[in-house]
């Protein structure tokens, strides 16, 4: 029997991934391949960098390399170099953008299918293929799969993530489980700096929870959960200490969105909680120096500026987070996703989708927390992208990983719902 019911549930999940592909297949042609290509945004830089280190010059500046620019190999490393790595192949074989966004589309049925696992893990075959069916045609995750960024690649290793987690919960005395999760969680943060938290908060969720065993399995589960993101991000912080003055962990992109973030336009105002890079009084000329020195730079300036406008810090961070979760001035976003290729009817209809989305992931937290399940891990996206907000700026791109996570917890709330009416019991029986 229960191979039966395996077979029936890979058999509409391999439907459901068909549909997501004709989504995805669709926007990628009908819209994204064509879209305003006068946009100048953070994809840029994912596809000349790739194509750039496909000819063998490494992570230096790409822009510098541009016809008419100096042509000097500065080193660079604006992005964490997980997106890089993943479309240099592509962009060796193909001198087009359109593999690109096939890789990208590629990886987003990656995150459907592991959504769909996910949900069958936490609460079982109908909750995995609710799940898969959501996010298959959820405009908030389509939407990046036909974008040359991080999002969907980054979106592939958190929900990898997290089952490898909850699959390691099911025996926890087995280390290499946990380790496994740690280098997953690590190749997280080499797609998005702030996701270097994800797996040592799943971490610290282990460390509290007693189902996991004993205080010492818990520990060493733990540790070694975490000695896995170091592990995965070691080469990429060697390759930088080799390279710049200052110590570069992930990315020289935190004090540019810092500096940019925290000034006078973005402290009151409509652009309250957003962020300003494109010169004074936000951005202020940079120093003499490598990437390392500029981006330390902007973050002395940036932490100076917070200290003091102290009094304004906890409006600008509720702004921030409020801007994150789409429940402050969401009617900005449809300006800010156009900038960066998104179709202000795709932002519209994501939040059609995306408000009842989050109540029924609120719903779907309270049944797996009555039914005592390990909802933790579910929840540390939306740790992590909150926290990420609290000294950059707000943006619903930035709550893509914890996307899948309010898919799932609403797939469970939607098949606790009880569909089948009891028959009243005849009199008598």
């Amino acid at each position: 029997m229960r191979r039966g019911v395996n077979r029936r549930f890979w058999s509409i999940l391999g439907l459901i991934l068909l549909v997501a592909a004709g989504v995805r297949v669709a926007y990628v042609l009908g819209v994204a391949d064509g879209y305003n290509r006068t946009l100048f945004y953070d994809a840029a830089f994912y596809e000349l960098e790739a194509r750039t280190v496909a000819q063998g010059r490494g992570f230096v500046d790409p822009f510098n390399l541009l016809p008419g620019r100096s042509q000097e190999l500065v080193p660079a490393a604006d992005h964490p170099p997980l997106t890089v790595i993943v479309l240099a192949p592509v962009a060796a074989l193909w001198d087009s953008q359109l593999p690109m966004r096939w890789a990208s589309a590629l990886a987003g049925l990656g995150v459907v299918a592991l959504t769909a696992l996910l949900a069958r893990r936490v609460a079982g075959d109908t909750a995995g293929l609710v799940a898969g069916g959501i996010a298959a045609i959820y405009p908030f995750l389509w939407v990046n799969d036909g974008l040359i960024m991080s999002e969907s690649f980054t979106g592939v290793f958190v929900v990898a993530t997290l089952l490898a987690s909850y699959d390691a919960m099911r025996d926890p005395s087995r280390w290499w489980r946990w380790l496994l999760a740690g280098l997953l969680g690590g190749v997280a943060a080499l797609g998005r700096a702030e996701l270097v938290l994800l797996a040592p908060l799943v971490a610290a969720g282990v460390l509290v929870t007693r189902r996991a065993g004993p205080l010492r399995t818990r520990a060493v589960g733990a540790a070694v959960m975490v000695l896995g993101v170091l592990v995965a991000l070691a080469p990429w912080v060697a390759h930088n200490a080799a390279r710049f003055e200052r110590t570069v962990l992930l990315s020289t992109n935190d004090g540019l969105a810092m500096v940019g973030s925290n000034c006078d336009p973005m402290y009151r105002g409509p652009g309250i909680g957003l962020t300003s890079i494109t010169g004074p009084p936000c951005l202020p000329d940079p120093p003499a120096g490598d990437q390392s020195v500029v981006a330390a730079a902007y973050r002395d300036r940036a932490l100076d500026y917070m200290r003091e406008h102290a009094g304004r810090v906890p409006v600008v961070v509720a702004a921030r987070i409020g801007r994150d979760w789409g429940v402050f001035r969401p009617g900005d976003m449809l300006e800010w996703n156009e900038r960066e290729g998104r179709p202000s009817w795709v932002t519209v209809l994501g939040s059609v989708v995306y408000y009842p989305l989050l109540i029924g992931a609120m719903v779907g937290a309270v049944v797996l927390w009555r039914r005592r399940s390990w909802v933790w891990p579910l929840l540390v996206p939306a740790v992590v992208v909150t926290t990420g907000a609290l000294l950059s700026y707000g943006q619903t791109r930035f709550r893509t990983p914890a996307e899948p996570s309010l898919v799932v917890l609403a797939a469970v709330a939607i098949v606790s719902i009880p569909w089948r009416r009891t028959e009243p019991v005849a009199a008598g029986a």
